[in-house]
């Protein structure tokens, strides 16, 4: 005859503790001090120190940009004249740019057609800025590589 235990033992101590509480307790202390910081320096009005420096416009251009989610991407000169026909292979972050500002016009529901603003800054740094939502992004942020892509379309 078997004999079945029915006393459930009590399980080891490590699985009764996944997180020490100790560390826990340091997380949140790390929490509520990153809050506080960030709350005095919003009260105080601190200035912003780690942004990228702009320096005034020495060149830009309007582009019309259109594609699909394949990748492939078209840019257009302000006027319709093709500049770039990118296929799903080398649209890449040209590509991915121009989805964030398809989904920026979405989100503030504004045409999806209009043109962007590609601009070279004394400082040798590129943006590109969307006029119809605001939105805006240093490309020298998201490497060399990158930013060369669009440096190509603003010297053609």
């Amino acid at each position: 005859m078997t004999q079945i235990d029915t006393h459930r033992t009590a399980a080891p101590a490590h699985d009764r503790e996944l997180i020490p509480r100790m560390m826990a307790r340091a997380m949140l202390a790390l929490v509520v001090a990153v809050l506080v910081l960030v709350a005095l320096a919003r009260a105080t009005d601190q200035p912003l120190v780690a942004t990228a420096p702009t320096g005034d416009i020495v060149a830009s251009r309007s582009l019309l940009l259109s594609g699909d989610m394949s990748g492939a991407v078209t840019v257009r000169k302000a006027d319709g004249a093709l500049i770039a026909d990118l296929g799903p292979d080398r649209g890449g972050f040209i590509s991915g740019v121009w989805r964030v500002i398809e989904r920026e016009r979405t989100k503030n529901r504004v045409a999806l057609e209009g043109p962007v603003t590609l601009r070279r800054h004394d400082t040798g740094r590129l943006s590109i800025h969307d006029p119809s939502t605001g939105w805006s992004a240093d490309l020298m942020g998201f490497g060399e590589d990158n930013a060369r892509a669009f440096a190509r379309l603003l010297a053609q």
